[in-house]
């Protein structure tokens, strides 16, 4: 009997590095925030400061059964007032460093779960 892996259409983070991401191996240099059903767009927050509430409400939006935070390349956790908006609809959310919420989105898309990945992409010191 022969083998094969399973062949999977949904976005895969391919690779990651100190201030990028790799998304089915387009880098990309900015917060992002991709999803197993096709979602992707640039998250306005350069740094873990400059995020808010508009952040997560943004993620509420797009109805997901789980948010994973990459709060860059260690971990901050949001403060419990953002995480209103998703709490209200019921949304999880899990928060980890950017490359380990790269790795946990690959295994949870896979699945075929709808999981959103907000990962917080923060330029190296001296860029």
């Amino acid at each position: 009997m022969k083998l094969q892996p399973d062949k999977s259409d949904v976005q895969t983070l391919t690779a990651h590095g100190p201030g990028w991401v790799a998304i089915n191996n387009e880098r990309v240099e900015s917060s992002v925030v991709v999803g197993s059903r096709g979602e992707r767009f640039e998250w306005d927050a350069g740094e873990f400061g400059q995020l808010g509430a508009e952040h997560f409400a943004q993620l509420a939006a797009l109805g997901a059964e789980l948010i994973i935070f990459g709060s860059g390349k260690r971990i901050r956790f949001p403060q419990p007032a953002w995480l209103q908006p998703l709490m209200a609809r019921r949304i999880g959310v899990e928060t980890m460093d950017t490359p380990a919420a790269c790795r946990t989105y690959n295994i949870l898309a896979s699945e075929g779960r709808h999981v959103v990945a907000a990962l917080l992409i923060e330029k190296p010191p001296g860029q």
